[in-house]
């Protein structure tokens, strides 16, 4: 089997397919601390930069999103999860921060990823879309 001719170094961007891009927008400046990096209107689209990496907000009726046809329901979501790194893992203080935010928090544990395996909180954006935030691995 021949390896390819690149090597993955991270995660660039994952892109969710929005109903209500200025409330996913608020949800993911204001309570998750991401900022605005860049608006496109003209194509319904707003990149947010998470770390070193962005999560891209796509207006399911804007240029872009017609592409991808229905939007996210109780059917179906447009992925499983996607996983936020964090710096200054406090369970107790992270939590406290998402339900001052009316934030439906989910299961909290240990879980692995990329960096071993360590604490997470899995939480839910307001289209329903589960978010975890993994803390450092354990040592």
């Amino acid at each position: 089997m021949n390896k390819p001719p690149f090597r993955i170094q991270q995660l660039d961007h994952v892109v969710l397919r929005a109903y209500d891009v200025p409330l996913m927008q608020a949800f993911y400046c204001n309570v998750l601390g991401c900022t605005v990096e860049r608006r496109q209107d003209e194509i319904g689209l707003v990149q947010l930069r998470a770390g070193a990496s962005l999560i891209d907000l796509v207006s399911v009726d804007g240029k872009l999103g017609r592409h991808g046809g229905a939007g996210p329901g109780t059917g179906g979501h447009n992925m499983d999860h996607l996983c936020l790194s964090v710096d200054g893992y406090d369970e107790a203080a992270i939590v406290a921060h998402l339900k001052s935010h009316g934030v439906h928090v989910g299961e909290v544990g240990s879980r692995y990823g990329a960096k071993g395996e360590g604490p997470s909180i899995y939480l839910f954006d307001p289209q329903g879309n589960m978010v975890e935030l993994k803390g450092p691995p354990d040592r």
